[in-house]
């Protein structure tokens, strides 16, 4: 007989080596599934059981456990103990997912998550796909504070960039976050751009308020500069095309820099420093880490 549900122990697993914290889970007899966030890079570990009384063993023996497994370089965290129903087992990878603040203002969630919205609170509906971008990364939830900062600061309407779409939640943001429209997005990847527009029309977003377009940043050409640009792309590609992007911001505009491992910050942010910019804000999460920057005005 197929079990109606299974009974699941599930936890972050920041074991140090690729795969010793599943393979030291084999040990115990476990049937383990390992999910991997590639935005993130976080791992997670499930545990499988056909009774309630063998979940809860485990999840008191790994919760007991976890702290003398440490000297062995195993490490998990926030340990979790569900039920899933035969219906959603093809849809495990969801319990993943659950909705972020991003600031009082501002919550990103996937659309199978129901969360009552506060009041004055903008919902963000984003679920995972082919495209880089749901507010889990350190990256863009980085970028969605700054954007949401700047734009709050502001006695008008901010124009916007965003440099480097992939989703479209940056852009997304600015736009349920009051920027002037239309906001401009671009991304190098052109299978991106179809997902970013069905995000964007997800969230009640006229096709007129966004204007997406495939470049790359030595080639994206505009009519204007902005108010705030935005920039999640790699720590390489942001020193290179610094001077391109400082000619899209406008004099005393922002720019905000992320997709930087903490240990190329102040090479980054050196290489702005060079052309004026002064650093206003700083944050790092895990091994990433994001500065947003004020352009000089007198350049």
């Amino acid at each position: 007989m197929i079990a109606e549900v299974l009974y699941c122990v599930s936890f972050i697993d920041e074991s140090e080596g690729n795969g010793s914290g599943a393979e030291f889970l084999s040990a115990f007899d476990y049937s383990i599934s390992t999910w991997k966030d590639e935005e993130s890079g976080q791992i997670r570990q499930t545990l499988y059981f056909l009774t309630p009384e063998e979940a809860d063993e485990a999840f008191d023996f790994v919760r007991k456990n976890a702290d003398e497994w440490r000297s062995f370089d195993i490490v998990f965290r926030d340990f979790e103990r569900h039920d899933l129903p035969k219906e959603n087992w093809a849809e495990v990878w969801k319990i993943h997912f659950k909705p972020l603040e991003i600031s009082p203002r501002l919550l990103v969630r996937p659309s199978w998550e129901n969360v009552e919205q506060k009041e004055g609170q903008i919902q963000l509906i984003l679920d995972p796909g082919m495209s880089f971008g749901t507010g889990q990364h350190a990256t863009t939830k980085f970028c969605l504070a700054s954007i949401d900062e700047f734009l709050q600061k502001a006695n008008r309407p901010l124009t916007v960039l965003d440099a480097g779409a992939g989703s479209g939640i940056l852009a997304i943001a600015a736009t349920l976050l009051g920027c002037a429209k239309p906001v401009r997005a671009f991304d190098i990847d052109p299978d991106t751009i179809p997902v970013a527009k069905e995000n964007a029309e997800r969230n009640g977003i006229a096709p007129s308020d966004i204007e997406f377009a495939v470049s790359a940043l030595d080639d994206y050409q505009s009519d204007m500069q902005y108010d705030i640009v935005a920039a999640n792309i790699l720590s390489s590609a942001l020193i290179a095309g610094r001077e391109k992007l400082l000619s899209l911001t406008k004099p005393g505009g922002y720019l905000v820099l992320a997709g930087i491992l903490a240990t190329e910050y102040d090479r980054v942010k050196a290489a702005f420093e060079e052309l004026g910019c002064k650093e206003l804000r700083t944050t790092q999460e895990k091994e990433w880490r994001g500065g947003a920057f004020l352009v000089p005005v007198n350049r």
